[in-house]
């Protein structure tokens, strides 16, 4: 099956170097540990993206001009696909463009965010997830999805702002202490309303936006590996990441973890409006 580009229905694909956007599919699925699929997530946003309305409400990114890499080869040992990941974001980042990951398991963020740590400015992780993701290792590896996260705070010395999770171990609330991570879970969220600052004043003013779609309610989002109940629904997840933005600036952002289930399009669909949204999120906070 041919690769479509992002919202090839209304731009024709642009050059790398003309493209203000790199969306790159990175259909990677090594361990899943419940309901699998991950590996077609990318491949349905980009037919998805299709039947997008060009304007997001308020903006229009496509018109920025929109890049949609080839699939990074996702075979093999999970090293060499963090690296292969890295190459594409590296190749984004050379052109100017904003780096736009889609997953696949949550695995791949890590080689997004080891290629913006080595262009060496400083910059937060903003996560949307029903999962901390910060074992430090999972199943006999350490790059488990479930470890990702962790990964990020321990070996890379990111920032991290974790919102909605709603399923932890006791190990990851440790972790959680040790490394200082910001969070709003989705209980608090669920007792308290949305925060309307949700990032302290000293959080990096650079934001990667990691976004597991299981971060969604299990009814707005049962296709992804752990459809989990009590998440954040549309207009909320929307209004926290604009909360997220006043003075900041999005570099790079992903959404990870559909597990597309056939027939069922409006899973699908809501995914790739949300990566539609948060690239006009992104488009705006740069202006």
């Amino acid at each position: 099956m041919s690769q479509p580009s992002f919202l090839d229905s209304e731009y024709a694909p642009v050059s790398p170097r003309d493209a203000a956007f790199h969306l790159i599919p990175a259909p990677l699925e090594q361990s899943v540990s419940y309901g699998g699929g991950t590996a077609r997530g990318p491949q349905a946003i980009l037919e998805a993206s299709r039947q997008l309305e060009a304007w997001d409400g308020i903006s229009a990114p496509g018109e920025a001009g929109l890049y949609t890499a080839p699939a990074v080869d996702c075979t093999g040992p999970v090293e060499g696909v963090l690296d292969r990941i890295g190459a594409a974001v590296r190749q984004a980042l050379a052109c100017g463009a904003l780096p736009v990951l889609l997953g696949g398991e949550h695995t791949v963020t890590l080689g997004a965010l080891r290629a913006l740590a080595a262009a060496g400015e400083p910059f937060g992780i903003v996560q949307f997830d029903a999962h901390a993701d910060l074992r430090p290792s999972y199943e006999g590896s350490i790059y488990s999805h479930a470890c990702v996260m962790h990964r990020a705070v321990a070996d890379l010395g990111l920032p991290l702002a974790q919102f909605a999770v709603r399923d932890m171990s006791r190990e990851e609330a440790a972790v959680r202490q040790r490394y200082g991570v910001l969070h709003h879970d989705a209980a608090q969220l669920a007792r308290e309303g949305l925060p309307a600052r949700p990032l302290p004043d000293d959080f990096p003013r650079r934001l990667y936006i990691s976004f597991d779609v299981d971060g969604l309610d299990a009814s707005l989002m049962p296709a992804t590996g752990t459809p989990s109940p009590g998440g954040l629904f549309w207009h909320e997840a929307l209004r926290l990441v604009e909360a997220c933005l006043p003075g900041r600036e999005i570099i790079g952002l992903d959404v990870v973890e559909l597990a597309p289930i056939a027939g069922l399009h409006h899973a699908d669909f809501t995914a790739a409006k949300l990566v539609h949204c948060l690239m006009g999120f992104a488009q705006r906070a740069a202006s």
